[in-house]
């Protein structure tokens, strides 16, 4: 949501025409301010989408190799969105201290300046604490059966099945279950008394 935030602010108010058509970007008429705010946004909010659809497949996927790279991707995409959310909340912050009154008449897009520089601030928080979370994922996998298939003991799973030709019985019955035959000469247990 935070992206959202950032890149529509700055599209839907983040360039004004002062006195001609040509369209000036509110953080100093600096463009590439504008461009890093609306790319690293959109970016965010896709690789939000596309890290939920991961998340939810998550458990699907069979290969121990790939939900190893999995995690292993989201740790780093993870870490370096933190990293440039950083670099555009400083960026977006500079330039925003360095517009003069003169180049917004009337506080043009300055609500939206505002709203995307703030936005910013909060999105290192958010995706720094994406980058936990998926080594917290990692951790766990490594300390439990996330990326195995093997037991814990190291025993080797029981087919219900017999894999391959081998010896097998022809007795299409079996006798029920907890009968035997009892020995009348075995010795009884008897109750200990108190």
């Amino acid at each position: 949501i935070f992206s959202m935030v950032v890149f529509g602010s700055i599209i839907n108010e983040g360039y004004v025409n002062i006195g001609s058509e040509r369209l000036y970007c509110v953080f100093n008429k600096n463009y590439d301010a504008c461009n890093y705010g609306i790319t690293i946004g959109l970016i965010a909010f896709l690789a939000c989408i596309f890290f939920f659809m991961l998340d939810v497949k998550f458990q699907q996927i069979s290969s121990v190799k790939d939900r190893k790279k999995a995690v292993m991707l989201e740790i780093g995409f993870s870490g370096f969105w933190t990293f440039l959310w950083f670099v555009g909340f400083c960026f977006l912050a500079n330039q925003w201290q360095r517009t003069t009154p003169d180049e917004l008449p009337l506080n043009q897009g300055a609500d939206a300046a505002r709203a995307a520089i703030a936005f910013s601030f909060f999105s290192i928080f958010t995706w720094a604490g994406l980058t936990v979370r998926a080594v917290q994922k990692y951790l766990l996998g490594t300390d439990m059966s996330l990326f195995t298939t093997e037991h814990a003991d190291g025993n080797q799973t029981i087919q219900p099945y017999p894999t391959g030709p081998g010896p097998e019985t022809t007795d299409t019955y079996q006798s029920p279950p907890f009968t035997e035959n009892l020995d009348s000469n075995a010795p009884t247990y008897q109750v200990p008394i108190y």
